[in-house]
């Protein structure tokens, strides 16, 4: 008996103590690839939490955030019951209901409105998490709306837009083969873990490590070449590394000759960007600009690690990237081993090596066939290029508008209004509808102005598909009932296509179904993924040669890289549509707006990543709150604080034209001074609110997160 207590206590699984592990992934953060865990349960709780070790990208390792898997899971915020409205909205005053007549509710609302209006007058939105999306957008489509919008319309989309007009296809860095990884704005010992341990595993190998980052951070700590750019300027930076590989002939003069368009121009261009005019409009001294020049096109083969939306927040970002992007070209590096390679994604943008119908099946009716999607009228590139979904940044102005046909209701998973700019105006949009429905896991300040709130649940309690870079995919099993009533999105979408009448094939046939109607062509069933918890690798990995382009051309109009986008040109004339990549200062900077940088002077940077927050969805979490104590706070330069009589944990005042904050003041040398980097979405001190709702980049529709102008004040002492 005391043997059974000393197993209990240590948590131990044996038949004995009942304790047994099962396996699972955690989608807190979701970024490109899932850590694995390691689910200790005992009577159908999770009692203890690690992390699962033959998972082969996070390899038993777990971040904050997903060390508080318990606290996520068992949060006392979890919505438990769907709910109706009952009193005003922005009251929180709800009734519960139960699962048929929420979902009845749901379906005849938009069936009125699909008869009345159009279906394109319906809008689905897909927040965090990922794994459901492929489901939201076929049931957007199969009802009959263009309107399938996504976080990826703030995140992601931007930088893959930015490659897909130089090369067509986008090509990621091959950390694991590269001699010289150039990281651009991005710190993956805060936001990918298994990223971190490449950058290392690489630098015990002699890889060469460029890193461009305002701050200082852990990534920059092991840089061969740290560029400390002002916000809003890498595009110059860019220019004025291709001016020294140029003019070096460091170039890749077989690949410029023969595979790209453009290229006489661009090399004209970049004349104009000296080392010493690098330095001027970025602050990067010309010496390392060189150095870090001489070093990517020299130590091949060289790739280059971007963030998903760093560079992409400013006004000119899209610009910006292509210039950075063009350097891949530039040098030769472009899809092959240990360069940015093409690797052909399997399912939710991830390569497991394999063929899947995935495209088929979140896309069966053609864009054609449908009203223009949101944002399409203001963002043509946008449409030209992304194929996955409508600009949602653009959601407010078309509520608010009407044009080109009214939307009338929204369905979103996880939307969060605070990610907008200007977020008042986007929840004074959604108060503009005739209905609203939130699906999530908590009780977030934007549900409380829904009609309808449903409750899903986490990752440990559903079965879902993931494919990881590494040949490897996982189709994984609840570790735990859905608590309460709350139910996976995917059950919530599949049990609304039922309700709307759809005369969709694959909707009838149920999730898992479908899951293998994906899969097909691979081989691989669902019947032998669960053979394997933990996952597995690919038995029959495609082998993907390099350079692809030599046998198919480039996905772009003139089959070439293109240094001068043929796309972009068919819209010249129009501000910020130009086809080389054109650097322009953000549209609120000293250089653009001097008379406003008078009175605001300081540099806004908003949404820089912590270690154990991801947007709002840990805040709520003890154990990662405790890392940032005094939280909410803006990171300010001390030399800055020193002179306006800062001390750590005063309340200071952001003030914008637009808006003011109040936060904490949290001193630190890891940034410049003249900047400050404040995290975002936090309700009591939304950032959000300080921008402009059209402060965005022409083409993209991105709005300019990391680069505005702002004052800063002293309210009171700690």
């Amino acid at each position: 008996m005391k043997d059974v207590q000393r197993l209990l206590k240590k948590k131990i699984p044996t038949p004995e103590t009942g304790i047994e592990i099962r396996k699972s992934i955690c989608t807190i953060c979701d970024p490109r690839t899932q850590c694995g865990l390691d689910l200790y349960i005992k009577d159908g709780k999770i009692i203890k939490v690690e992390g699962s070790e033959e998972n082969p990208y996070s390899k038993g390792t777990l971040c904050s955030k997903g060390a508080a898997t318990r606290q996520y899971v068992y949060n006392e915020d979890r919505l438990k019951t769907p709910l109706k409205r009952t009193g005003p909205r922005g009251a929180g005053k709800f009734e519960q209901i139960s699962w048929n007549e929420a979902l009845e509710t749901i379906a005849a609302g938009f069936n009125d409105i699909k008869n009345e209006c159009g279906p394109e007058s319906v809008a689905f939105y897909s927040g965090y998490a990922k794994y459901f999306r492929p489901y939201l957008k076929r049931l957007a489509h199969s009802f009959g709306s263009p309107n399938y919008i996504s976080e990826s319309s703030v995140c992601y989309q931007a930088t893959a837009l930015s490659q897909k007009l130089v090369f067509g296809r986008p090509g990621g860095p091959d950390l694991a083969n590269t001699n010289c990884l150039l990281v651009w704005s991005s710190n993956p010992f805060y936001t990918n873990p298994g990223d971190a341990r490449a950058i290392l595993k690489g630098k015990e190998r002699g890889m060469k490590l460029i890193v461009v980052d305002p701050r200082e951070t852990p990534t920059t700590a092991h840089a061969d070449i740290h560029l400390q750019v002002r916000p809003g300027t890498d595009g110059a930076l860019a220019l004025s590394m291709a001016y020294v590989i140029i003019n070096e002939k460091l170039y890749d003069q077989d690949f410029t000759s023969n595979h790209t368009y453009g290229f006489e121009e661009y090399k004209e261009y970049v004349q104009l960007f000296t080392p010493e005019k690098g330095e001027e409009l970025t602050g990067a001294p010309a010496d390392k600009i060189r150095a870090a020049a001489r070093m990517y096109a020299s130590f091949k083969p060289a790739a280059i690690l971007p963030s998903a939306s760093s560079v992409v927040h400013h006004t000119n970002g899209v610009q910006n990237y292509r210039a950075i992007f063009s350097l891949v070209g530039l040098t030769g590096n472009y899809d092959i081993i240990g360069g940015n390679y093409v690797k052909t994604p399997s399912f939710l943008h991830r390569a497991a090596f394999i063929r899947t119908r995935e495209h088929e099946f979140v896309q069966p009716k053609s864009w054609d066939d449908m009203p223009p999607r949101i944002g399409a009228d203001r963002f043509p590139v946008w449409v030209d290029v992304i194929d996955e979904e409508g600009q949602a940044m653009q959601l407010p102005y078309h509520i608010r508008s009407g044009e080109p046909y009214p939307i009338k209701a929204v369905i979103g998973f996880g939307l969060n209004y605070r990610m907008w700019p200007d977020s008042k105006g986007m929840l004074d949009s959604l108060n503009k509808l005739d209905f609203f429905v939130n699906v999530d896991i908590f009780m977030t300040e934007t549900c409380k102005y829904a009609d309808i709130v449903l409750p899903t649940c986490t990752s440990v309690e559903l079965s879902e598909l993931r494919c990881y870079d590494l040949g490897y995919i996982i189709y994984t099993q609840p570790a735990i009932p859905p608590l309460y009533d709350s139910r996976p999105a995917a059950d919530i979408i599949y049990g609304l296509a039922n309700k709307l009448g759809l005369d969709d094939s694959l909707f009838k046939a149920g999730y898992e179904a479908g899951i293998d109607w994906i899969l097909e062509p691979s081989g691989i069933t669902l019947t032998e993924l669960k053979k394997h918890p933990s996952g597995m690798f690919t038995p029959k990995p495609q082998q993907l040669p390099e350079k692809k382009y030599l046998k198919t051309g480039f996905k772009t109009p003139s089959g070439k890289m293109e240094f001068k986008s043929k796309i972009i040109e068919k819209y010249e004339g129009r501000p910020g549509f130009e086809a080389l990549p054109v650097y322009k200062p953000p549209k609120f900077s000293k250089e653009a707006a001097p008379e406003l940088a008078k009175e605001y002077p300081f540099i806004l940077n908003t949404g820089s990543r912590l270690p154990m927050f991801i947007h709002t969805r840990t805040y709520r979490l003890t154990w990662t709150s405790s890392l940032r104590p005094n939280f909410p706070s803006v990171d300010i330069n001390s030399e800055d604080a020193l002179r306006l009589g800062i001390k750590q944990d005063d309340v200071i005042r952001i003030s914008t034209p637009k808006d003011a904050i109040e936060v904490k003041a949290n001193l630190t040398q890891m940034i410049q001074p003249g900047i400050i980097h404040m995290y975002h979405g936090h309700p009591n001190a939304d950032v959000n609110l300080l921008f402009e709702g059209d402060y965005f980049d022409p083409l993209s529709g991105y709005p300019g997160f990391k680069a505005a102008l702002c004052k800063v004040e002293k309210v009171s002492e700690r």
